[in-house]
């Protein structure tokens, strides 16, 4: 039986009820696990007030901002954490940022600003991440990342997220070699394209999504909470002898020729 209880578990990257975070942070919830989240702060405070509502049934024990671009915040999220909990169980990374500029058009096109955002926030920041929460992970732990098929494919309009996707399965082989010892397993869910605020950036989004509701084996693309049941299997005991994997959840879609 999939249990949770007693396990410490970080999610980030939760923007609405359409975040695949949301899906995630549900069911770590629903098997038990006690949840810290963290959001994007902004001036006006928007923000903090949308995840603060959305998350309220879950009964976060913490709720904390945490914007990977800056390190001093990051440093002292993860010192409340310590502070309050004293050890992480699980870490999910849902974070990843393109310019909607970057995300349409010739990768060639691609700015070097454009370039370094991407790569800064969707790939270097899960090993900033991890290499904050591995002090906290002294009994072993999971950490779970969110790829996408355009990491291994060319994907119309994917562009730089596709290189910084790319990067993030590369750090999760390279995290799971680090961290291995500690008892604490990396992995990634791959999941096919869902709605999300994130994806809407992507030119033909919902063309991507009708084009594997019909060529997918299972017709039909993924929900949120179907990722999210991924994540709770991958971050607990019944995934014990798993990491360094990228495991696709996409209604089968990756595995079609034509």
């Amino acid at each position: 039986m999939l249990d949770l209880t007693g396990k410490n578990a970080l999610v980030t990257g939760i923007a609405n009820n359409r975040s695949i975070a949301w899906g995630i942070a549900q069911q770590l919830h629903k098997a038990g696990a006690n949840l810290g989240i963290t959001y994007l702060p902004d001036d006006k405070g928007k923000m903090e007030k949308k995840v603060a509502s959305l998350v309220e049934p879950l009964n976060p024990s913490l709720f904390l901002p945490c914007n990977v671009q800056d390190d001093e915040q990051v440093q002292s999220t993860f010192g409340t954490i310590g502070d309050k909990w004293g050890k992480i169980d699980i870490l999910i990374h849902c974070l990843a940022f393109a310019q909607k500029d970057d995300l349409s058009g010739g990768f060639s096109q691609t700015s070097r600003p454009g370039f370094q955002t991407a790569l800064e926030v969707s790939t270097y920041s899960l090993a900033q991440l991890a290499g904050a929460a591995k002090p906290l992970m002294s009994s072993g732990g999971s950490i779970l990342t969110l790829s996408y098929l355009g990491s291994v494919r060319a994907i119309p309009n994917y562009n730089v997220m596709g290189v910084a996707k790319a990067g993030l399965e590369a750090s999760v082989r390279y995290l799971a070699a680090e961290l291995g010892p500690e008892n604490i397993r990396v992995n990634a869910i791959s999941a096919g394209p869902i709605r999300t605020l994130a994806s809407s950036a992507v030119g033909g989004i919902l063309d991507m999504i009708h084009h594997v509701e019909e060529v997918a084996p299972l017709r039909r693309t993924v929900t949120q909470l179907e990722v999210g049941n991924t994540a709770a299997f991958l971050c607990s005991d019944l995934a014990s002898g798993i990491t360094g994997q990228v495991l696709y959840v996409d209604a089968g879609y990756e595995i079609m020729g034509m």
